[in-house]
């Protein structure tokens, strides 16, 4: 909702700059795509060698 009152400040203040930024928001935004499917690739391997190396201490937590 921010980013449309945002978006709807812009077009009052400079109609075509508000244009550009409406067709460009989605090019982006799939451009960006494959980024943030490598953080969770990266944050999810991360909390996976987190779990390992704590694992040991778990087992003898839980004895």
């Amino acid at each position: 909702m921010v980013k449309f009152l945002l978006w709807c400040i812009l077009l009052a203040i400079c109609w075509p700059l508000a244009l550009v930024a409406l067709v460009l928001y989605p090019l982006i935004w799939l451009i960006l795509l494959p980024f943030r499917i490598a953080g969770i690739a990266v944050g999810s391997v991360m909390l996976l060698i987190g779990a390992l190396f704590t694992l040991p201490a778990r087992v003898v937590r839980g004895i």
